[in-house]
């Protein structure tokens, strides 16, 4: 007489009622625990729509920017949009983050942040010291590389398409250091303000804002 078989195997079988090993059950157990810590390890409050408001802030300063005569001022102006991203930047994280019921300072974020600042404290220093040596015209350069190093080591931690946003800011950076001065502020524009634009609408639509 036939025997009736099961439609799926019992736990621990396969479908033709052989015993699993051992050894497969525990690399399916590896593997579960990878992935599973994988997707805790990543940084997922990375802000699209903030990122958005970012680039509009930045569009806009640019435009500023270009009209200012004297230095001082067109170096304050750049100064001001970028303490005003840095307050949007983390706004956003913040309200992505209670919208998602995670808390905004986890070890992905800590991670993400740990890489992504010491790029622009070094910016920051670097500034300084061009300022002071009159050479304010390799100064937007250095930003966009310095920003796009630490977009691409925080991205490590965070969602595949964050260190490819990097990736365009130093490229745009590096043709930066190669073209007239007269072009800094187009340059400054097209990176704090068009990636973040492009990027932050990925974002968005990709892994919520």
């Amino acid at each position: 007489m036939a025997t009736v078989q099961p439609i799926r195997p019992q736990r621990g079988e396969s479908k033709r009622g052989e015993p699993i090993p051992l050894h497969a059950h525990a690399m399916d157990n590896l593997r579960y625990i990878r992935e599973t810590m994988e997707r805790a390890g990543s940084f997922t409050a990375v802000p699209g729509w903030g990122g958005v408001a970012m680039g509009l802030t930045a569009l806009a300063s640019a435009v500023l920017a270009s009209r200012q005569i004297a230095t001082r001022e067109w170096l304050g102006t750049w100064l001001v949009e970028g303490s005003l991203a840095i307050a949007l930047g983390i706004l956003f994280m913040w309200r992505k983050s209670s919208a998602a019921g995670l808390p905004l300072w986890s070890a992905p974020a800590r991670k993400f942040v740990f890489s992504f600042v010491p790029p622009l404290v070094a910016g920051g220093a670097v500034t300084f010291v061009l300022w002071q040596a009159g050479l304010t015209a390799a100064i937007p350069g250095v930003w966009l590389m310095l920003y796009g190093t630490g977009v691409i080591t925080g991205g490590a931690f965070s969602v595949p398409v964050v260190p490819v946003m990097g990736a365009c800011f130093l490229a745009i950076g590096a043709v930066a250091t190669f073209t007239p001065p007269a072009w800094n502020d187009f340059w400054l524009g097209l990176g704090f303000g068009g990636l973040h634009i492009l990027f932050g609408f990925i974002i968005a639509r990709k892994y919520g804002g």
